[in-house]
């Protein structure tokens, strides 16, 4: 389960102050909201940890078919249009997105919103927390979210101007 502080009041999250949280606490994993939400993201276990595994695999073996893009783990930060930061759980970027930011961006936390996100809901994830997620995902730009949620055996997709269908 992700625990959300509303940090607001005390902190203003600048990429700086965001950067060095997240290197003070290597061993914790944080995510923001757009509205400067501080939210703390458990780990997952083994069996939602292979199925994770098995969607970037699959993934990463259509990219590699079609050489279009660039795939990303859930370690992966991305610093999004509307001011979050998010770590999908699989994502997919478009090469000619990728190759126009800067090295120096390419090392960082990504700066823009990837073309394709997926989450997989863990058994300690609320659905809701997770369908607002991907809400903000492409609220921020993002072309196609998956939510899966093996747990249901459930698929929702979302897209821009589309409402989440299953």
């Amino acid at each position: 389960m992700a625990i959300a502080l509303d940090l607001k009041p005390l902190v203003t999250w600048t990429d700086e102050r965001f950067d060095a949280l997240c290197r003070a606490n290597p061993d914790w994993n944080f995510e923001l909201t757009a509205e400067g939400a501080l939210i703390v993201v458990a780990p997952v276990g083994g069996l939602n940890g292979s199925e994770e595994s098995e969607v970037i695999r699959q993934l990463g073996n259509w990219n590699v078919e079609t050489g279009s893009g660039k795939t990303f783990s859930s370690q992966t930060v991305f610093s999004l249009p509307n001011g979050s930061k998010r770590m999908p759980d699989a994502a997919w970027v478009q090469l000619e997105r990728w190759e126009a930011l800067t090295p120096e961006e390419q090392r960082g936390y990504v700066p823009l919103a990837p073309d394709f996100a997926v989450e997989v809901r863990s058994p300690t994830d609320e659905l809701a927390t997770l369908q607002e997620k991907m809400r903000d995902y492409v609220d921020a730009g993002v072309r196609l979210g998956w939510l899966i949620d093996p747990q249901n055996r459930k698929v929702e997709i979302y897209r821009e101007g589309d409402r989440p269908v299953e």
